[in-house]
């Protein structure tokens, strides 16, 4: 590793055994500049000023935070500590904590420049003018998204590190089709696909490397069947006593051809991320949320007794019109269900989530500190 680095990348992890995928996508396209980067991830345990010192040794001229809701207060500190001592260092923030103008965090106001939305390409421009001495006269950049083709994938930049102690994020699509008012993927229009034979490749490379525990960030993975059908059956051609995968999946879309291959994975080799959120109809109807309330129970059903998947399932408490009484009803209907976890969550306010449109009609009232939580509504 360099001592001095013109541009880094940098951000502060919830725990050392995750690992900032955004970065790497970054570090993966900055062309010609990429040589005079360096990607160095931290964790928010770790001390501010411990922090700004290690940035601050490589010498740098632009520094790049993302920035999420788990650790903006902490990236908020060691700004500022940044902007006391070397205040002519350009600080670059980016991610979804600061995409959703004017609703932005306080420290915002100490960055040089802010990114909303993709920043592939508008972070290397941006860094190809600042590193020229020009300096762009707008703050605020809304982020151009690149076509998945033309993205330069980032497995390679997992080093031998993170292979052997974080968990490894791979995505071989971006985006959702559905609305749920309480998730920014509400915002994308669609779900675009990465070109499927690229993605295997990089996926194989990282297989060869020793990584068995791979976990699949897509919103929906089981959304076209046909490919995430192809993505198991290359997991099952590489099948081994430690492989473990990761996915997120939509609870009410499990045809059988998608079955008869999930019956091949041995127990304790799947894990599915289910999220339910309630099963109340008309909490559904009023965020948005389209799910089939019988197909999903029937589909948990089936899962929990024909397939060795882990089934990890999610509700969220105090959504618009939520009571404690509807809540219990939604939660007895799970459990009776028998998946392996229930992960009971309370509502935030996210930034930029169309959710916020009922804040003043239901009186939701958050708390003003990350992570936002509920504090009260009308009804709670």
């Amino acid at each position: 590793m360099s001592t001095t680095a013109k541009i880094l990348l940098t951000t502060l992890n919830a725990r050392y055994m995750h690992s900032a995928f955004g970065l790497r996508y970054l570090y993966a396209n900055l062309g010609e500049h990429q040589s005079a980067a360096e990607l160095i991830e931290f964790t928010i345990q770790e001390q501010p000023l411990s922090i700004a010192e290690k940035l601050l040794s490589y010498q740098p001229e632009v520094i790049g935070f993302s920035v999420y809701i788990w650790n903006v207060s902490e990236i908020e500190a060691v700004v500022a500590l940044l902007k006391s001592i070397k205040p002519e260092i350009r600080i670059i923030l980016g991610g979804p904590e600061v995409s959703h103008s004017p609703d932005l965090p306080k420290v915002c106001e100490l960055a040089d420049y802010v990114i909303a939305g993709p920043g592939e390409q508008d972070f290397r421009e941006l860094c190809e003018k600042l590193l020229s001495n020009e300096n762009p006269a707008t703050k605020y950049i809304n982020g151009r998204a690149t076509p998945l083709e033309q993205l330069i994938l980032p497995y390679r930049f997992y080093n031998d590190e993170d292979i052997r102690n974080r968990l490894i994020y791979v995505e071989a699509s971006r985006g959702c089709p559905f609305k749920c008012e309480f998730c920014l993927s509400a915002l994308d229009k669609t779900a675009t696909a990465f070109p499927l034979d690229e993605f295997l490749a990089e996926i194989d490379q990282l297989w060869q490397r020793g990584v068995r525990n791979f976990k699949f960030i897509d919103r929906t993975f089981n959304l076209k069947i046909t490919t995430s059908i192809a993505i198991l059956e290359f997991f099952l051609e590489r099948m081994s006593d430690d492989l473990y995968l990761h996915f997120e999946v939509v609870p009410d879309n499990l045809p059988d051809k998608l079955k008869s291959v999930l019956q091949k994975f041995p127990p304790n080799s799947l894990q599915f991320e289910i999220g339910i959120q309630t099963f109340d109809s008309e909490i559904q109807e009023r965020i948005s949320r389209k799910q089939n309330n019988d197909k999903s129970k029937d589909n948990i059903r089936w899962l929990r007794e024909h397939s060795g998947a882990h089934l990890h399932t999610d509700l969220i408490f105090g959504l618009p019109g939520d009571t404690l009484e509807n809540f219990a009803d939604s939660f007895d209907q799970l459990i009776a269900l028998n998946p392996h976890e229930i992960q009971v969550g309370i509502l935030k306010r996210l930034r930029g989530a169309p959710l916020n449109r009922h804040n003043e009609p239901s009186d939701l009232r958050f708390n003003p500190l990350p992570p936002y939580n509920l504090l009260s509504s009308r009804e709670i």
